[in-house]
């Protein structure tokens, strides 16, 4: 009864948390029902449309083991509890994403970033100076995020084959959960983040994105 009445300190919280995170490796979720069930298979696709398929998401793999990482470590520094369920809740989401896109690579016999590890290692790190700024810059963050993330996936629906219809039933899925991600970030309480912040969102994924092509 005495462990019942405990009241955790925000230590002790973020200590259980990093302990969870120690034990999770990138790219792991549970298997969840992908939204390309009742979508019929692809038309045949030529070696190059599958190439760009695959490569196009193995960066959207990417970003989603990024936003695991990001979640996490502004989950783990959230000042309030409403905060970090709003968090966690997200990435729970964004875990099925991520399970969407590598049964989506296996499918186009690819597989994901090389650099995953880096990936989420470094988003966690972020994730967790964003949420020592405060819940409102860090669910703000989180809308920032998921605003230049909806533009992101809209411009992989233009660069999809338009024959490969189980990446483009992915994405557009994808799309409509971050753009609900965010605006429940910002009904929270999200404050908008100055420019150069935004800016530099911007061009650090540019990096990721463009490595995660390749690699």
């Amino acid at each position: 009864m005495a462990d019942d009445l405990r009241r955790y300190s925000r230590l002790d919280r973020a200590l259980s948390d990093l302990q969870k995170l120690f034990k999770h490796r990138p790219g792991s979720s549970s298997s969840t029902s992908s939204p390309t069930l009742e979508t019929p298979a692809s038309d045949e696709l030529s070696e190059s449309e599958i190439n760009h398929s695959a490569a196009l998401m193995r960066v959207n793999h990417a970003g989603e083991i990024a936003a695991q990482g990001l979640y996490t470590g502004q989950a783990v520094t959230a000042r309030q509890q409403t905060t970090r369920t709003l968090l966690e809740n997200a990435g729970q989401q964004e875990q099925q994403h991520l399970q969407w896109c590598s049964q989506r690579l296996q499918e186009l016999n690819s597989g994901p970033s090389k650099l995953a590890p880096l990936w989420f290692t470094g988003s966690v790190a972020l994730g967790m100076l964003n949420g020592l700024a405060g819940d409102r810059w860090s669910l703000g963050f989180v809308a920032e995020t998921e605003r230049q993330v909806e533009k992101h996936l809209a411009g992989h629906l233009n660069k999809l084959p338009a024959q490969d219809h189980r990446s483009r039933t992915i994405v557009k899925q994808m799309l409509d959960d971050e753009v609900e991600h965010g605006h429940t970030a910002i009904q929270a309480g999200g404050r908008p983040l100055p420019w150069p912040v935004r800016l530099l969102m911007k061009a650090s994924a540019k990096v990721m994105t463009s490595t995660a092509y390749r690699f």
